[in-house]
């Protein structure tokens, strides 16, 4: 090379600390640059070893790494577990009655494989994008807009999913209270109003739950609310074996426990007794594998939303401890299966002790 192409090449000290200015505007000094080694046979200049720092990934590092979790695995698998199972399970005898157990088994199966790749979806998402906030992502993806959608999903699936709840409480936890008080037990008590109960348990229970900026606290709760479950789980089981099959309405008629759910059933049952009905008794206690019904329809929404939990995925893979995707995963994977076998346990045995007089909800 000649002098003068030599010449060329030269840069003045000015120049160069120009260029080495060029990138004072995303300088991080809480986390100094790395100086990268590439293997080449071009010297690289400062300037473009600066610039390939990509300071994103330094506040990326930040967000997903230097906040580490103090939630254990096992907390963390009560935490999703509770946030997959719902009231929905509730519902999960009436699918099957309307749909089979054979295409009940195969649905819940496709529906729970499809929300655990989301979840992978979703952690992948939350790495590439550098935040473990729903908001944060959905306005690195598409700006403002992104932000106000993610916020307003996740504001009104908790919505929708806490009236269900209480719902239950207004019109369930009324009947549970009379029976543990007894036949003695006013009937126009403040204690068996539903909307004061309803009250109660939002200004006492979920306020201060909802109040707790650590997600560990809540996996005592969330085991004590799965214990419940298989509770329910259990008594279900038990009573597939107690009541015989197309007895267990006589049964609650001379024994006066009929309570207003299964006085709905009886009006349910004259509505559709033209398509439920028309079966001899022998018929109406065998197991069908394959129903397709009006009531088909229905039934495909309780199974669709039965292992929602999206919105709980990243703040608890926020407070996982040893936080990785991996990690995480087995956590999720550990849940899902475990719910699954709760569903599927919960729904056929209760399908089998009532078949197909059925009504929406098991209690």
């Amino acid at each position: 090379m000649s002098k003068q192409e030599m010449g060329r090449l030269n840069i003045s000290p000015d120049e160069d600390s120009m260029s080495s200015n060029s990138n004072d505007d995303f300088n991080y000094p809480e986390y100094p640059a790395k100086k990268l080694s590439i293997k080449s046979r071009y010297d690289m200049d400062t300037e473009n070893q600066n610039f390939l720092l990509e300071p994103t990934m330094a506040k990326k590092k930040c967000e997903t790494e230097y906040l580490p979790g103090t939630t254990s695995f096992g907390m963390s698998v009560f935490n999703l577990s509770n946030a997959i199972v719902g009231s929905g399970i509730l519902g999960l005898s009436y699918a099957m009655a309307n749909t089979g157990i054979a295409l009940f088994m195969i649905l819940l199966s496709f529906v729970s494989i499809f929300s655990l790749y989301s979840i992978h979806l979703l952690l992948k998402t939350a790495n590439e994008g550098g935040s473990l906030l729903y908001e944060q992502l959905g306005f690195k993806a598409f700006g403002i807009c992104g932000k106000l959608a993610a916020s307003g999903s996740i504001t009104m699936q908790n919505i929708g999913a806490m009236s269900s709840y209480l719902y239950i409480v207004k019109y369930e936890l009324p009947i549970v209270i009379k029976e543990l008080i007894g036949p003695t037990a006013d009937s126009s008590a403040w204690y068996l109003n539903g909307d004061y109960l309803v009250v109660m348990v939002s200004v006492f229970l979920i306020l201060p739950l909802s109040l707790l900026r650590n997600l560990g606290y809540l996996g005592y709760t969330s085991g004590f609310s799965l214990m419940c479950m298989v509770f329910f789980l259990i008594v279900v089981i038990y009573k597939k074996f107690q009541i015989t099959c197309g007895s267990w309405i006589e049964n609650y008629v001379m024994n006066g426990t009929l309570n207003s759910t299964v006085s709905h059933l009886s009006t349910h049952d004259h509505m559709h007794s033209g398509e439920l009905n028309q079966t001899h008794d022998d018929d109406l206690c065998t197991p069908k594998y394959f129903v397709f019904n009006s009531q088909t329809v229905y039934a495909v929404p309780i199974l669709t939303f039965s292992f929602v939990c999206h919105p709980a995925v990243l703040p608890i893979y926020q407070e996982l401890k040893g936080r990785s995707r991996r990690r995480m995963m087995n956590v999720s994977n550990v849940s899902f299966f475990a719910m699954f076998l709760m569903y599927l346990l919960a729904a056929l045995f209760g399908y089998l002790t009532f078949y197909g007089r059925y009504w929406p909800s098991i209690l």
